[in-house]
């Protein structure tokens, strides 16, 4: 592990980055600013590497961060239905940020505070571990929020993302990460040619502001099925209404809400050659495809176009606070919520 310097936040604390390497040439780089993923280099085909997340080159350019490239995405990541949640009796308003709905929290975002870190190993590897207490009413949820982040660098070339929560009132707990990937390099152009696997029989389908309507709808015949692997961009323009309302895949996949691990999807680059699996022991993974990426400035002069990475965001259902019938993100006072993604890279040759 090697810690560099990454500037100073707008409140003064000294940023750093934290590299990590394994023994199979995969190297990750994360912030405490924001506890993010600045960078992911993987070894293709040809032993050459490619740094396969979209980012930004500066600490001041993650300021400004609204795609949320890297990003851990608390305390709820994707949209609470008008904005509010009420709990315990009470009713909190949330920032309208997107449509009268509140999309990841609001502005004021989790990747936008600054974590306090601490490095280690242990039996599955290397590993940082971010902490920050988001107070009571920070993006308007009620408690006081331990957050515990450890992010974890395996042999077996596994990123491991741990959560921890527990708040001292009953509030919601939904986080997220909000990496785009692109196997082929994060300067490579779209994602479309990528082949996709998404382990999943049914899916959620929203209203026109990409609330989910509470209806579980099978994938069967349908452009969302990814059961078998097939490219990104094979049906991605159809005239289907779940993807004409989001302007391509943004939606939720549903999984067995039994806690346990299990493999979610996977993605290959043939470009390349790099594949990555994703596994969560979540009941939900929302698939998006990069379709309002429009011309941000990135890494090494790179510049983001529509559908040039794609998020694999583990998670509750979409309004879960608030739709009855979802596995609820409702999190009691003193209960402690644990959640695991992992993304596991490899090499077909």
């Amino acid at each position: 592990m090697k810690r560099v310097d990454f500037g100073t936040t707008k409140t003064g604390e000294k940023c750093s980055k934290y590299i990590f390497a394994n023994a199979a040439g995969l190297e990750v780089e994360f912030s405490d600013f924001g506890a993010l993923i600045l960078a992911l280099r993987v070894p293709d085909r040809n032993g050459d590497s490619k740094d396969v997340i979209l980012g930004y080159d500066t600490m001041a350019e993650y300021y400004d961060n609204d795609c949320g490239f890297g990003a851990y995405i608390g305390r709820n990541g994707n949209r609470i239905g008008g904005a509010c949640v009420t709990l315990d009796g009470v009713e909190y308003s949330l920032e309208t940020n997107d449509n009268g709905n509140n999309l990841h929290s609001g502005s004021n975002r989790s990747h936008y505070q600054f974590y306090q870190a601490k490095t280690g190993e242990n039996e599955e590897g290397s590993f940082v571990e971010f902490e920050r207490v988001s107070p009571h009413l920070e993006q308007g949820f009620p408690g006081n929020l331990k957050q515990k982040l450890r992010y974890t660098l395996t042999d077996r070339s596994e990123l491991i993302l741990d959560y921890e929560m527990e708040s001292d009132m009953t509030t919601v707990v939904n986080p997220t990460n909000h990496a785009y990937f692109n196997l082929a390099g994060h300067d490579s152009g779209d994602i479309l040619s990528h082949e996709m696997e998404i382990y999943a029989d049914s899916f959620l389908p929203t209203d026109e502001e990409l609330i989910p309507t509470g209806e579980i709808a099978s994938v069967e015949g349908t452009p969302m099925d990814f059961r078998k692997a097939k490219a990104v961009g094979l049906d991605i323009d159809s005239a289907y209404l779940p993807l004409e309302i989001a302007g391509g895949y943004d939606h939720n996949y549903v999984f067995a809400n039994d806690g346990r691990l299990k493999p979610a999807a996977k993605l290959y680059s043939a470009q390349s050659g790099i594949f990555m699996k994703v596994f969560t022991d979540l009941c939900g993974m929302q698939v998006y495809s990069g379709n309002f990426l429009d011309g941000a400035k990135g890494k090494n002069g790179a510049v983001y176009e529509k559908r040039n990475g794609i998020c694999f965001e583990t998670q509750f259902y979409p309004n879960a606070c608030k739709q009855p019938g979802f596995p609820s993100s409702v999190l009691a006072a003193g209960k402690v919520f644990r959640s695991r993604t992992v993304y596991q890279f490899g090499i077909e040759k």
